[in-house]
This record gives structure tokens, sequence and C-alpha cells, in this order.
């Protein structure tokens, strides 16, 4: 069957900012693309700025439902009218997606029947609203939960007795933590719920006409699943329902997840096929979260690693090893069963990043930089600062290494109020102090990507092992996605400090890595053999050429040394300001 008349794959990301489609054909080539930004499509209406509402006061964040629901119907119409062909729409096969994880949908009684009597000659907005017990869906920014968060690390024996249950330690975008705090502040919001999805389900469960069930993967995400046993805690659920009276409906509420992530959920919505033009026959999969599709985006071999470059910051890696720890999480595999994804998250990414480059002054006094510089480009001052100033900003032999936080929100991983830290060490990490004098604004350019890479290699540090002989553990390959790649100085020093023995590599899928792995996993869905496993399946039909480009050599032996020996004085600096909090 040629490429022209075969079946397609579609598959959605909703993110923070941004609705994506993207489809792909049986060769994984990609067919056609369209996306909805949120402060631009909706800002207005919706009151938001960068896709969300925040309420300092009560350290909520949190995004209109109904919104989503107009971006479903914006980014459907958008693809179908920028198709490549009159029949694109009909031959897609099925659908897979991708939802920002941890938020959570609240549907009330009337979900199923709204759901299941959608009529194609309206709006979705105008008709799911009605099946929603809450308007709003807690963001991964959300840091309201903090006494909820105590309580889940204290249930089961502490915070590293939870992650070993659940594979993280308590968080407060941890959608078990959310229902807990909801629970309490709106109890007659959380009485009339039916049911509770995720953004994943959530999505998956409009475009089924049906609620759909919680997936494999982004369960995890949630602090109530017992990965051991595959499913869900009874002490961790009475938890957050308020006593064991409550578990139980908190079960149902939740829903039992689905094990396989390659199942079908059934056939599309009547309202899509009408209104859009899909075939009947189109089926929906299981969509997941974020950080699982991610990893889906590509055949990632062992030790390869890939970090996200977007709003926020992730490090993730495919492991069949469960080492849990409350600094860090582990999920189950979204298609590979008895595989874990590793993961770091970071609220303070990108935000953090494009903190410090905002307050860096753009005159630097050099002309011909100045001449050289790009018109319009916002990172020009940001990239050379970081690419003109040393590792560490240790410019002379036995000079003092400087290291960082800067946080604009606050951080999970180490759970820190928001803040700018200075501190400088010796080359071999000892005599750590607070600076005693300020630096350039220009050279915490350079110090903040370090002290993000740096807190991904600290706790990484057990995972990965030696690539080849005769070099120090560290990834094999690192790839990156999101928007950040882009970047070449952060390209850079993330090789300098993680290593990457074969490279850094910017896998090129117009920053929708979370659409694509979505859209494969549709894929694998439909046309896999009996046994046939995800990484094979991908593996066999992918092709680098075209989306992956090698953007930085990775491994430098002096360097990647030198920040070897700061390792333990960086996890010293967050460790004395966690006392330090905690004590405050």
């Amino acid at each position: 069957m040629s490429t022209s008349d075969g079946p397609l794959y579609l598959g959605l990301d909703l993110s923070t900012q941004q609705l994506k489609a993207i489809v792909v054909d049986s060769d994984l080539k990609t067919v056609a693309q369209a996306k909805v930004e949120f402060d631009d499509d909706f800002g207005a209406r919706y009151g938001i700025r960068k896709g969300v509402h925040v309420r300092d006061a009560a350290g909520e964040v949190v995004a209109p439902v109904a919104m989503w629901l107009e971006a479903l119907d914006l980014v459907l119409a958008r693809l179908r009218a920028t198709a490549p062909s009159p029949d694109m729409m009909a031959r897609i096969r099925a659908i897979g997606g991708a939802g920002q994880q941890h938020g959570s949908v609240f549907w009330n009684t009337r979900a199923e029947a709204c759901l299941a009597a959608l009529d194609a000659a309206r709006p979705l907005v105008d008709q799911l609203p009605a099946a929603l017990a809450h308007e709003w869906s807690p963001n991964w920014q959300d840091q309201s939960t903090q006494a909820e968060c105590d309580a889940f690390d204290a249930a089961l024996g502490g915070r590293q007795s939870l992650a070993e249950v659940t594979g993280s330690g308590a968080h407060h975008r941890f959608t078990g933590p959310q229902i807990m705090r909801l629970r309490r502040i709106l109890p007659d919001m959380y009485a009339s719920t039916a049911r509770i999805s995720l953004v994943s389900s959530w999505l998956a469960s409009v475009l089924r006409g049906a609620l759909a069930p919680l997936d494999v993967s982004d369960v995890c995400g949630m602090n109530l699943w017992d990965m051991a046993a595959q499913r869900y805690s009874d002490e961790l659920l009475a938890l957050a329902a308020g006593g064991r009276d409550g578990a139980e409906e908190l079960r149902a509420k939740l829903g039992e997840p689905i094990m396989d992530g390659g199942a079908s959920l059934g056939a599309l919505s009547p309202y899509f096929v009408a209104r859009y033009g899909f075939s009947r026959e189109c089926q929906v999969v299981p969509f997941t979260g974020d950080n699982p599709a991610t990893i889906l985006a590509l055949p990632l071999r062992p030790l390869d690693a890939i970090v996200s470059l977007g709003t926020s910051t992730t490090f993730l890696m495919n492991t069949p090893t469960y080492r849990p720890d409350g600094s860090y999480h582990f999920f189950n595999h979204p298609t590979t069963a008895g595989h874990y994804m590793f993961m770091l998250c970071y609220k303070n990414g990108g935000l953090a990043r494009e903190k410090v480059r905002d307050e860096m002054p753009r005159d630097d006094g050099n002309t011909e930089n100045q001449q050289k510089q790009q018109p319009g480009s916002e990172w020009d001052a940001f990239n050379r600062a970081v690419l003109d100033t040393p590792p560490l900003d240790m410019a002379e032999p036995g000079a003092r290494a400087k290291m960082g936080l800067y946080f604009c929100l606050r951080e999970t991983v180490p759970n820190i109020r928001a803040g700018t830290w200075r501190f400088t060490c010796n080359p071999d990490g000892s005599a750590l102090a607070p600076a005693a004098n300020p630096w350039p604004r220009a050279t915490d350019a350079r110090i903040i990507t370090e002290s993000q890479a740096l807190s991904m290699r600290l706790r990484a540090r057990n995972l990965v092992h030696p690539p080849r002989d005769s070099l120090p553990a560290q990834p094999r390959r690192i790839y990156l996605v999101g928007g950040g790649t882009l970047n070449p100085a952060i390209a850079r020093v993330l090789g300098d400090v993680l290593g990457g023995a074969d490279g850094v590599y910017r896998l090129d899928v117009g920053g929708s890595a979370c659409a694509l792995g979505g859209a494969y996993k549709a894929l694998w869905a439909s046309e896999r053999a009996p046994g046939q496993t995800f990484d094979d399946l991908v593996a066999a039909r992918w092709s680098e050429e075209g989306a992956v480009e090698r953007v930085g050599d990775g491994f430098r032996p002096d360097t990647y040394r030198a920040y070897g020996r700061v390792l333990g004085a960086f996890e010293e600096m967050e460790q004395r300001l966690l006392a330090d909090e905690k004590n405050a």
C-alpha cells in the first residue's frame, strides 16, 4: 500500500500553553501538523497568562477546562484546513496522545450522558461544561498542597518509604495531594464528583465520547499507585479521601487504570466523525502523560537520556531497574511491561532561564559582537555570556568555583522556596560558602545553566554506568527536545556536565515530541505483530535522517571531571538551604 493511500495516525499533546496535533504515516513520516496557542487564541477571553491563572495568595495555579474544549475543536479545524489531501482525516486509523501530567478534571454525574450525546452541530464548549463538577484543573506549577504533601510523606513512615511504594515522594503537583486538598476546601464539589480524570484520560474521554480509564504510566503520577503490587494503595486512598470509609468511594471515582498501553478504548465519538470527517472505524488508544509520551518519540537504547527543555525542564531515561528515591520519580513505562521511566522534573526550567536572560544587560559594550548578533534574537546575549564564561567561572587555576540556585517558583527537587542563592567553593569541592561578593549578571547565565545540569547529574548518578570500557559512568547519548533545543549554549553545557559519550543531539520534531510519541503509540497499537514491543516496531521503521541533529560533543574528560569534583559541594549547598528553610 502506498503512503498516499495508507493508514495515518494522529497524536495530540495538551500542554500548559498549547494543544498540538501531528499526523504520521506507517513509516513514521510526518504528514500534517497544527497547533493552538492558548494565550494567543484565548488569552483575552479566559484571562490567562502562559496558559494558566496564578493565584499567589493560595499558591494555586489552574487552567480553565472550557478553554481546552475550545482548543480541541480549533486544532482539529486547523488540521483539516491544512491537510495535504482531502481524504487525510478519513485515513486516520487511530488517535493517541498526551496530557500535562498530574492535572485533574472532575466530572459530575451527567458526564457519561453528555459525552454520549454530543451534537456535531454545536461546539464542545457549548455542551461539555455541563458535565464538569469543577471548572478548573490544577496545573503542575501549583504549590498549594504543602500540608497534604507532609501528610503523604508521613503516611507510610517517611518520604523514602512513600517513594519506595509509589515511585515518588510527595509533590505539590501530584494528583493524590491535590485531591486531598480539594476535598477539604471544596467538599460540595468533591461530593458531586462522579469521576476524576487526569488531563490525558480527560482528553481521551472527550474523543471517545465515554469516560476513559487512566493510563498505566500516567496513574503513577498521583502518589496513590503501589508500584510493586500494581494497584492503588489502600492506605493512601484512605488518606486522600479522609478515612477508610472514603477510600472505596475514591477508588470508584478514579476507576481502574488500563494496563495495556496499546489497547483500544473503542471507536472515536460520532461527534468528530460528523464534524471533521474522521472514519467511523477510527480508534482511540490510551492517552498517557506528556513525559511518558516524550520517551516514545524515538527508540531509546540503554543509557540514552532525553532532556526536555520546555517551560519546565525534565530528564528522562528508560530503565528496567527500579531504584526509587524521594528526590525523583519512577513511573511504569507507557508501553513496555516490566520497564520504568525514570524522571526528574523541575519547575524552574525555561521560566527561570528566561528570568536570568531578561535581567541581563543587553549592551555588553562590544560593537563587533553587536554587529554579529542576529536582529531580534532575544537569547544572543545569554548565549554569548554562557559560552564566554569558563566552566564554574574558574578562569584561572585554583580559582573558586561558582554555583547557584535560581528559583522563580518553589522548586520540587529540592523542595526550596523561590529565591536566588550564590555560593563558591574550592575546585575540589571543599570550603563551600555563600558568595562574599555579587558577581556580574552575565555570569548568572552560565551558572544557572550549569546548576540545572548539576542537579540532573547528582540525581541520575546511581542509574548510569560506563557506556564503554575506560569511560566514567554517564549517558551514552543525550537527546534534547522542546523549545530550548534551539539554544546552542544550553546544549554545550549539558554535554559538559552530564557527559554523553556519543554526543548531544537535538530531536527535531518541531517542538512536538509529546504529540509525536502519542501518534507512534497509536501506530503501534494498530500495526503491532503478536508480541512485538513498541521499541522493536519503532526501531525497525525509524530513520535518524532529518529528525536527529548532533549539536554537541558531549563528554570532555577534563571538564567532566571538574564538575564531578564539585558535585558533593552542590549537594551540600542544597542541603544547607533545605535546613535553613526548615529552621526558619
